[in-house]
């Protein structure tokens, strides 16, 4: 899945977009308002991670400009003012949560895993679908109990796709939330990777639109 990681501290940005990383999402990193509210106004984002004391544009008015824009993904606010009516002010402007400084990273990771559950309609950090499971925590995919080794990339893709199950996800939405902006790869790259994901969990569970795109089936309630 691909972050939006807008801090204009280097030390807190390297520090985050690291663990970030580790934890298997794709990041862009911004330091600066204005092209934080570009940035997000212009391309696909799972989640944004957004601190309030930057440069250009304060985080506040950013946020409330992608929210007047119909800009709907997560955001979690970081930020070192902690009275209790900034944080209201920014949940009110459209934050999904609020952390703030210091913090552990273990705890944003956290936090980070739950408002985009939320933002996909998932309650719970294991989501079954037939004979397969994933545990966003651990970033782990087990079918029928035996776990199925994947690379961070095929993770991402499983993960994915199982968190919109229900709904065709093109190659186009696919790649920008696989790649970063300035990684090579071949216009059949998502194409490729499908396939090796389909022997590794069976032909069955990701199923090919032609025309439009993927879709992993919702079980039937």
């Amino acid at each position: 899945m691909r972050i939006l990681l807008v801090e204009d501290d280097p030390s807190v940005a390297d520090s985050v977009q690291g663990a970030l990383e580790s934890a298997g999402y794709v990041v862009d990193h911004s330091s600066d308002g204005e092209a934080a509210w570009f940035k997000g106004g212009t391309e696909a984002y799972s989640a944004v991670i957004l601190d309030l004391g930057l440069p250009g544009m304060d985080g506040l008015s950013v946020l409330k400009r992608w929210r007047a824009e119909g800009r709907d993904f997560p955001v979690l606010i970081l930020t070192a003012r902690g009275s209790w009516s900034e944080r209201v002010e920014g949940i009110d402007a459209g934050a999904d949560d609020y952390l703030p400084k210091p913090f552990r990273v273990e705890e944003l990771l956290a936090r980070l895993r739950a408002i985009v559950r939320r933002a996909t309609g998932q309650t719970n950090p294991m989501i079954s679908i037939g004979p397969l499971t994933l545990d966003t925590r651990q970033m782990r995919v087990t079918v029928n109990g035996s776990p199925v080794h994947l690379s961070p990339q095929e993770y991402r893709l499983v993960s994915y796709l199982v968190q919109h199950a229900g709904r065709v996800v093109s190659q186009l939405e696919l790649t920008e939330q696989l790649y970063a902006q300035d990684f090579e790869r071949e216009s059949n790259a998502v194409e490729v990777m499908v396939g090796r994901v389909r022997k590794k969990l069976g032909n069955k569970l990701i199923e090919t639109r032609r025309g439009f795109g993927y879709i992993v089936e919702k079980p039937e309630s």
